[in-house]
C-alpha cells in the first residue's frame, strides 16, 4: 500500500503491521529508506568519527543522516553553504538528509535574550554573537542547506514544564508550523510537523489535531526524553504515536536507548535519531547483544574476545576488547572511530531485526 506524500517525489509504502508496529519504505528522490529506521546524527555535516564510506558500507548501510540547522547556520555559515551548493555537495553525502529546525538547540544551548510570538533572539554558544531565529529564518536556512526533509520550527519546553508554559509553547508551535508551511522550500524538500504537549496526552492529541490538517509530509513527536520519567515517555508514546495518520511517516525525535527504540516501534514510530550511540562510544560505552560494555573497566585489560561475537562490523571482526581498552586508555583517535562504527552498526541491526520481525510475523498491508 503506497501513499503519495504532498511533496512531489516522496511516498510512504506500508508493507506490514504487527499491532501498532509498522514496516515500510519511505521513498525519496535521493533513495529509499526502509522503515523503521535509525538515523545517525551528523550535527555539523559529519557523523562524529565516521567517514561517509563507512556509513554507506554494509552492515551499517545508513540510508539517511541528520544535519543540524542551528550549528550549520553558526558554523560554517550560510555564505559557505550557498557557495557550496548545499549540504550534500559540501559534505559529499549523496543519500537523504533530514535537518532539524534549530529550535531544540536554541532553547537548550544558546543564551536566550528574548522569546516572543514571532521568534527567538539568542546569543551563539560559540562566540556570543546575537542572532534572531524565526520560522521563516529556520526555513530559509534549511532551504539553503538543501536537506531532503526539513522540520518545522517549534518551541520545545521541558517535558515536566508547568501547564501555562506548555500552553504558550503549544500555541506558538502551531502558529510557527503554519508559517513554516507557507515559507519557500528547496525543490524536492519535504516538511514534517512536530507535535508537542509534554507528558499530558490530552494536550498532545489536541496539538496533533491542530497540525494534521496542515498536510505535512510526516509528523514528529518532539519534547520527549527532556527531563520527564521514562514511564511518562512510554505512556505518551503508547497513547499518541499510533493516532498519528497511518499514511504518513512518524518520527520520534532524539530518543534513545535500544529499549526505547523497541518500545517506540511497538507504539507505531517509523523514524528515530539520537546521539546516544556515537556519544556513548566516545565515552567508553559499547552496546552488545548481551548488554552494555564499559570498556575502561579493568576486566577487559586482557580480554582478547570481540566486543560482540554476534556483530559483523569491522571492529568486532578485527579487534579485541583488550585492544579497544588500550586505545581508550591512551586517548587514541582510533578508539573513537572503531567504537562508533560498532555502536552505529549495533543500532542499525537492532532496528532491522525488529523490522524483519514485523515483516515475518505481521499482517501484510
Amino acid at each position: 500500500m503506497i501513499f503519495e506524500l504532498p511533496t512531489p517525489g516522496f511516498s510512504f509504502e506500508l508493507l506490514a503491521t504487527l499491532g501498532h508496529a509498522r514496516a515500510g519504505i519511505l521513498h525519496t528522490p535521493r533513495g529509499d529508506i526502509p522503515t523503521p529506521v535509525f538515523m545517525p546524527v551528523g550535527t555539523a555535516g559529519t557523523v562524529k568519527a565516521m567517514t561517509f564510506d563507512e556509513l554507506r558500507a554494509p552492515p551499517l548501510d545508513a540510508r539517511i543522516i541528520l544535519g543540524n540547522t542551528y550549528h550549520l547556520y553558526l558554523r560554517p555559515g550560510l555564505e559557505v553553504m550557498e557557495a557550496a551548493g548545499g549540504l550534500h555537495k559540501f559534505s559529499t553525502w549523496d543519500r537523504p538528509i533530514l535537518t532539524d529546525s534549530g529550535g531544540f538547540q536554541v532553547f537548550s544551548l544558546a543564551a536566550i535574550n528574548e522569546i516572543d510570538d514571532d521568534g527567538v533572539t539568542f546569543r551563539s554558544h560559540i562566540d556570543g554573537s546575537q542572532h534572531r531565529l524565526t520560522p521563516e529564518v529556520s526555513m530559509h536556512i534549511q532551504k539553503t542547506l538543501g536537506s531532503d526533509i526539513a522540520m518545522c520550527f517549534d518551541q520545545c519546553p521541558p517535558g515536566d514544564a508547568p501547564t501555562d508554559v506548555q500552553e504558550v509553547a503549544l500555541a506558538r508551535t502551531t502558529a510557527w508550523a503554519r508559517r513554516c508551511r507557507a515559507a519557500a522550500r528547496a525543490a524536492g524538500q519535504a516538511l514534517f510537523g512536530i507535535v508537542q504537549g509534554g507528558i499530558d496526552t490530552a494536550r498532545r492529541l489536541r496539538h496533533a489535531a491542530e497540525l494534521v490538517p496542515m498536510d505535512f509530509d510526516g509528523h514528529a513527536l518532539g519534547g520527549l526524553a527532556v527531563g520527564e520519567s521514562i514511564e511518562d515517555t512510554y505512556r505518551v508514546l503508547d497513547e499518541v504515536a499510533h493516532t498519528l495518520p497511518a499514511e504518513r511517516p512518524r518520527y520520534l525525535m532524539g530518543v534513545g536507548t535500544p529499549a526505547d527504540l523497541e518500545r517506540g516501534i511497538a507504539a507505531g514510530i517509523d523514524m528515530f535519531d539520537c546521539v546516544m550511540p556515537t556519544r556513548n562510544a566516545r565515552n567508553g560505552y559499547l552496546f552488545t547483544s548481551s548488554g552494555r560494555v564499559n570498556i575502561p573497566n579493568a576486566q577487559y585489560r586482557t580480554d582478547l574476545g570481540p566486543v560482540d561475537p554476534e556483530c559483523p562490523c569491522a571492529t568486532c571482526r578485527t579487534h579485541s576488547r583488550a585492544y579497544l581498552r588500550h586505545l581508550y586508555q591512551g586517548k587514541e583517535i582510533l578508539y573513537s572511530r572503531l567504537a562508533t562504527l560498532h555502536n552505529l552498526t549495533f543500532y542499525a541491526r537492532h532496528v532491522r531485526r525488529l523490522r524483519d520481525r514485523i515483516l515475518d510475523e505481521g499482517q501484510r498491508a
